[in-house]
């Protein structure tokens, strides 16, 4: 699959913001193609790269490093190494802050804020999961039960002995008996 580049210039016809995805781009196929060993907190690129990657100066994400908006992963040595989310991380602060005007602390807190939704969502699909195990558990032994009462049933029918008779409910009919002479 090819993979759109947008020049950072701005001087190709495509003048989309850094991380916006071409329309019509199938954004999917580039996850499959990645394959499930791909993870995208994995620290991966050095400062250089990840700024030239978020289309910012070096210094910008040192600043945001140091205001706890950005936190990337660190070396044995101490060098800064950024993730996949990182970059789309630093490319979201970038469009906050010069798109929709919001400030730093403004900037953290929406941060802040997405991050708990992302946890929460997490603890609501693990609990959906957990409710679906336990559902199906319910299920089977609902199944077991029901097929047991059944065998009980057929072995209690069977044991019945011939010569008794079945009792029925009195019924309210009058019956009228006259002895013979």
């Amino acid at each position: 699959m090819a993979q759109h580049v947008v020049p950072r210039d701005g001087s190709g016809a495509d003048d989309r913001p850094p991380g916006a995805t071409a329309p019509g781009s199938d954004r999917s196929g580039q996850e499959e193609a990645r394959g499930a060993s791909f993870n995208e907190f994995a620290p991966l690129f050095v400062i250089s790269v990840a700024a030239n990657l978020a289309g910012m100066h070096a210094q910008t994400l040192r600043s945001y490093d140091r205001q706890g908006l950005v936190s990337p992963g660190r070396t044995a040595s101490g060098g800064r190494r950024y993730s996949h989310r990182d970059i789309e991380l630093l490319r979201e602060v970038q469009r906050l802050s010069q798109d929709e005007g919001v400030n730093r602390a403004g900037i953290k807190r929406i941060i802040e804020m997405d991050s708990q939704v992302h946890a929460l969502q997490e603890k609501v699909a693990e609990l959906a999961a957990e409710l679906a195990a336990v559902r199906a558990e319910l299920d089977s032994h609902q199944a077991s039960a029901a097929t047991e009462m059944a065998a009980v049933a057929r072995s209690v029918h069977a044991s019945y002995r011939r010569d008794v008779v079945p009792w029925r409910a009195p019924s309210s009919a009058i019956v009228t008996w006259r002895p013979q002479r």
